[in-house]
């Protein structure tokens, strides 16, 4: 590491950095609120380098969100929808069995699924569609619902615990869960722009009873809306703590909130540099996951090219077709 490179506030953390010592959550603060981006990226390529090397990974997958139709009404999401409302969507096993397995001859190794809190749906529902994508191809990855999802199921159509639920599902062919729903773990800033949804805590102890379990999953944060920066480390820490307890996270990914089209809308998005800086901080903060993923869908491919010296080794997946961020405004 070029220490000329390193304004004089950063080169304790630098030194932290090249002692493979852990940063504080001080120290990831005063890495959000330096403007020194170049210094950032160069400390997160170390960080990088070292879990890496000079590698990146992607996988080539098909996402589907097999419905928007939500009991709730988050403000910054614009993807939900009521069940009358014009944009409500909803795909028949049928039609999701059909495009996965159109994506098949391509090359895809995995599935990714999430949908709304639908409250219509039978226990069936889920059942079978498990069931009929793995017979498609017993040897595809399966990788759905977020944490809410899997509390939604267990509370309000399976009525079980999380971890009959998560045991349920995975007996049907659920290789992994999704990191989504995290948004800030902060309980205010949580009652304003999500209220209703699970806690922290709850979403927490979801990834930890799957993780106890053998599983593994990634884990999220949504940043760029009404947060401060030391939100930001908060759930970091909280991320990272529960990492230390389980080693059940193989990646994070950051997500900028597209205000667009949402309540939120007088918000201005994430510039390029905010994006930068959030991925390198992650990079250097969470030392115990291996990997920090740039999604492309949201943040374009140049700039996600540019992350990957920026502390970034993943770029997600190839995706075919994506709704929740481009209904929210992302091109």
């Amino acid at each position: 590491m070029n220490h000329r490179l390193i304004p004089d506030a950063l080169r304790p953390v630098a030194e932290k950095i090249e002692a493979q010592e852990r940063i504080s959550d001080a120290d990831a603060l005063a890495l959000y609120e330096s403007s020194e981006l170049n210094a950032l990226g160069m400390m997160a390529n170390v960080v990088r380098e070292r879990k890496n090397g000079n590698y990146a990974s992607y996988i080539h997958n098909r996402y589907i969100n097999y419905s928007n139709i939500c009991i709730l009404s988050c403000q910054f999401c614009a993807f939900a929808a009521k069940k009358r409302d014009p944009h409500a969507f909803e795909y028949a096993i049928e039609e999701i069995v059909r495009v996965v397995k159109e994506a098949l001859p391509l090359g895809i190794t995995e599935v990714h699924m999430v949908g709304g809190l639908h409250p219509m749906l039978k226990k069936e529902w889920y059942l079978d569609l498990l069931d009929e994508l793995r017979a498609l191809d017993p040897d595809l990855h399966i990788k759905a619902f977020t944490a809410i999802e899997v509390r939604h199921l267990a509370q309000r159509i399976f009525r079980l615990s999380i971890r009959e639920m998560l045991e349920l599902l995975r007996e049907h062919g659920l290789g992994s869960i999704t990191g989504g729903g995290a948004e800030i773990f902060d309980p205010i800033v949580r009652d304003t722009i999500c209220r209703g949804k699970e806690t922290a805590a709850e979403w927490l102890d979801v990834h930890r009873t799957w993780h106890e379990m053998g599983g593994r999953s990634t884990c999220t944060m949504l940043y760029g809306h009404i947060e401060t920066l030391a939100h930001r480390v908060g759930h970091l820490s909280q991320l990272r703590r529960l990492q230390d307890e389980t080693g059940g996270f193989t990646g994070f990914v950051p997500f900028a909130f597209e205000p667009q089209t949402t309540i939120l809308a007088h918000i201005k998005p994430a510039t390029a540099i905010e994006q930068l800086r959030n991925l390198a901080v992650s990079r250097i903060y969470l030392d115990n996951i291996d990997h920090i993923t740039a999604y492309w869908v949201s943040i374009g491919l140049p700039l996600a090219q540019v992350s990957l010296s920026y502390g970034v080794d993943d770029l997600h997946g190839t995706i075919l077709e994506e709704k929740i961020f481009h209904m929210a405004g992302a091109t």
